[in-house]
């Protein structure tokens, strides 16, 4: 089994949802091919280095997965045939990998995930709690009891 990195431009004008189904296909091909899909990293909206389809812009996606050269063939011919894809690209990661270390690896991905998620939400939780702490007066106001101008006269 093989690693690939798939680099798939789409249009930028397309919406959210339609993109989310765009990527879903996607993992639903990759699953049917008996591959193993490990992430997807969304890098945004970016100006191309030349027009695509009357376009200035493109929204690009990368997708890490793992399988054999069929699934890359039928992965292009899908999304050659999507009106939606502007341009893709996939390059070869690895020849040697095995099925067991690209599902090891995805289960990691998928760890590391839920943690950042959970330290954001924690982060969050403490944010909030010391917005609430806080008073809107600042402690030289509060002292001194003076208003300042600024007179520049």
């Amino acid at each position: 089994m093989r690693k690939y990195e798939t680099v798939v431009i789409s249009d930028p004008d397309l919406q959210d949802q339609s993109r989310a189904e765009l990527l879903d296909k996607v993992r639903n091909i990759i699953a049917r091919e008996n591959g193993i899909f490990l992430y997807v990293d969304d890098w945004g909206s970016k100006k191309l280095a030349y027009e695509i389809n009357k376009k200035l812009r493109g929204h690009y996606s990368c997708l890490t997965y793992g399988g054999t050269g069929d699934l890359v063939k039928e992965l292009e011919r899908n999304l050659g045939l999507n009106d939606d894809v502007m341009k893709y690209m996939t390059i070869l990661l690895s020849s040697d990998e095995t099925a067991d270390s690209l599902a090891k690896e995805a289960e990691d991905i998928q760890a590391a995930k839920a943690q950042a998620a959970a330290a954001q939400e924690a982060d969050n939780a403490d944010d909030s709690e010391t917005d609430d702490e806080t008073d809107d007066t600042s402690p030289d106001s509060r002292e001194s009891g003076e208003t300042v101008t600024d007179d520049q006269n």
